[in-house]
């Protein structure tokens, strides 16, 4: 199941997958989210939170949807589940704009984050295991890729 999250600013797609998460999920509330969006800004932020293990086939539409659209100014993924972070980390330099994964206990981080101005650098403190990550713009670098 998908939830937007209220709240954010206005050029900020929130949202929560809880459970399993359908394309059904995606075509109901992530994409015309987005689609709302797009039509008040020329980039979109997305900030999603993951906590189911295995997210079902919805998993496969976001990243299709993320690599697809340019839009994107910043994506931040929160979460504690091991091979999402480590795909989302492995995956980063094809997807236009920052990218950075959060740890579920600093959420609130990863919103001052996506919040944050346009130029603004909040650090990202890096973490021996999957922690959060400096941001990357097309090229990361073996640490990073490793983590």
């Amino acid at each position: 199941m998908i939830s937007l999250i209220e709240g954010l600013p206005d050029d900020v797609v929130g949202i929560v997958a809880t459970g399993k998460v359908t394309k059904t999920d995606c075509d109901r509330v992530f994409i015309p989210a987005v689609q709302q969006t797009l039509s008040r800004h020329d980039k979109v932020r997305l900030y999603y939170e993951l906590s189911s293990r295995f997210p079902g086939a919805a998993w496969d539409d976001l990243q299709v949807g993320i690599e697809a659209w340019p839009q994107w100014e910043r994506i931040a993924v929160v979460t504690d589940v091991g091979w999402v972070r480590h795909t989302v980390n492995a995956l980063r330099f094809l997807i236009p704009g920052d990218i950075r994964v959060f740890a579920t206990i600093r959420a609130q981080e990863g919103r001052d984050w996506i919040a944050a101005e346009s130029g603004s650098h909040m650090p990202a403190r890096a973490h021996p295991v999957g922690g959060d990550l400096a941001p990357l713009k097309h090229q990361p670098d073996l640490i990073e890729i490793l983590q």
